[in-house]
């Protein structure tokens, strides 16, 4: 099945220039954002303890926290999480696992004599030491980092038993560059939409990592079989020829995969919306920096040559 008819030739790399301004104006701000004003850390990365509510009738967050008040959680953190209506909060606390057993027995207290035992439920309580979160927040930093050098690595050995070193370099310098770019637009959009970073966000950006890099690699790869079926024509109109092949392949993928997680957004509760909309932004910034950045790079050994 094909969305793009065979001999399509889109300029994609008379846009590169454009592209690559564009996307260094969106990376640093969101390097701005990060060093200023930083990421909302969840519980698995702050510390602290986190109480999941569902009540049966329509509340507000004040009646919530004068019920908190009275037995002495007056610094909680009260916020809406779910649907329009679903009538769930989450409520963070200070308290840490030490005290997670009385903990529930008192927020429950607090509750019961506002809204009665039958109005509300528990669903789950989460807490995370201070010193425990600062080591999840280390090692989950250093995974996504980790993950996208050793996929560069592994493009430049690819791609550098066939073409040498340096033009291997190249390809895997490019994966590199379009991965960080992915990381940071998805990083970016979800302070943008006040979403809290924690380990099912950092499974989504390693998600990320494995779904943009695959894409590269099958662009890359016809790139390659169209340097050796055309030797002599010119670098850029092979990168641009390829790019136009993959495009339907691009496409069916792609587009599959957001299917899906539309689906999960909207369908699957507030536990798993923040895991859905990274995948959503950074499937979608994966095709973009694949097309427009990783692939462009390697232009830069034809110039080198010259």
């Amino acid at each position: 099945m094909e969305f793009i008819k065979p001999g399509t030739n889109i300029p994609f790399t008379k846009y590169r220039r454009v592209a690559a301004i564009l996307s260094t104006v969106v990376n640093l701000a969101v390097l701005a954002l990060l060093f200023t004003k930083g990421p909302e850390l969840g519980v698995d990365f702050a510390g602290g303890t986190m109480v999941h509510l569902k009540f049966q009738q329509r509340v507000s967050i004040p009646e919530i926290r004068q019920a908190l008040d009275k037995v002495g959680f007056a610094d909680s953190v009260i916020q809406d999480f779910g649907q329009d209506g679903s009538n769930e909060f989450m409520i963070r606390l200070e308290k840490t696992t030490g005290e997670l057993g009385a903990l529930g027995e008192e927020v429950r207290r607090g509750l019961d004599g506002q809204f009665g035992r039958e109005r509300f439920e528990v669903r789950r309580i989460e807490s995370v030491g201070p010193k425990v979160g600062k080591d999840l927040r280390e090692r989950g930093t250093w995974s996504v980092i980790a993950a996208t050098i050793m996929m560069g690595a592994y493009i430049w050995v690819r791609f550098g038993v066939s073409f040498g070193a340096r033009f291997g370099f190249h390809f895997g310098l490019g994966a590199v560059i379009a991965l960080v770019h992915d990381v940071l637009v998805t990083a970016g959009a979800l302070m943008l939409a006040h979403y809290e970073f924690d380990l099912t966000v950092v499974a989504a950006l390693l998600t990320i990592v494995g779904f943009s890099v695959n894409d590269t690699v099958v662009i890359c790869d016809r790139i390659r079989e169209n340097m050796r079926k055309n030797r002599r024509e010119r670098l850029e109109s092979v990168v641009n020829r390829s790019i136009n092949e993959c495009l339907s392949r691009t496409i069916l993928t792609t587009g599959t995969a957001l299917m899906v997680l539309v689906a999960l957004f909207f369908l699957g509760g507030g536990v798993i919306r923040p895991f859905a909309f990274a995948l959503l932004v950074g499937f979608i910034s994966g095709v973009y920096s694949t097309i427009f950045i990783a692939s462009p790079v390697i232009l830069l050994w034809e110039r080198g040559k010259k």
